[in-house]
């Protein structure tokens, strides 16, 4: 269905019909095709709203880093925080995707500075803070680390990642 739309669609209607499909692919598990769907998706989006540029962008992110490919995840990720702007939860999300990127891609003091964004940008996030204990840990600063983890288990405290890191 999501196809026929898109086959249809003009305007702002393609990038939504874009949407929805890069969602079913997604659900479906095709990550690298729901990375191309979402990634001309937001090509359809008219350059006047930027929160769904960035908001699509950090779709196609994410799913080509659920696809194994983190260097394209990146190159996603930061077109799709140029467009999100320095805060908010959506620029949190993208630069939590982008530490994750980052690490991947063996590049750590970069993922720990991308944490921080997203810390900042969200500090309710306990993902960010549970991730970043554990980049802080691997990095052998367990005074960090401890009290990430602390912060992580205040904000998902039924989270078995967070005791697991902790």
């Amino acid at each position: 269905t999501a196809s026929e739309w898109l086959a249809q669609a003009r305007g702002i209607e393609r990038a939504q019909a874009g949407h929805c499909l890069g969602v079913a692919q997604a659900e479906s598990g095709d990550w690298r095709a729901a990375a191309a769907t979402f990634a001309a998706a937001r090509a359809d989006v008219p350059a006047g709203n930027a929160t769904y540029r960035a908001r699509l962008g950090a779709l196609a992110g994410s799913s080509a880093l659920a696809a194994g490919d983190a260097p394209q995840a990146l190159v996603l990720l930061d077109a799709a925080r140029q467009a999100a702007g320095a805060s908010g939860s959506l620029a949190g999300e993208i630069a939590t995707d982008r530490a994750r990127a980052l690490v991947a891609l063996n590049r750590p003091a970069e993922a720990a500075l991308a944490l921080g964004e997203a810390r900042v940008a969200n500090p309710g996030n306990g993902q960010a803070w549970l991730l970043s204990a554990t980049l802080s840990r691997r990095q052998g600063d367990l005074a960090a680390a401890q009290t990430q983890i602390e912060r992580a288990a205040t904000l998902a405290p039924r989270d078995p990642a967070v005791g697991l890191e902790a």
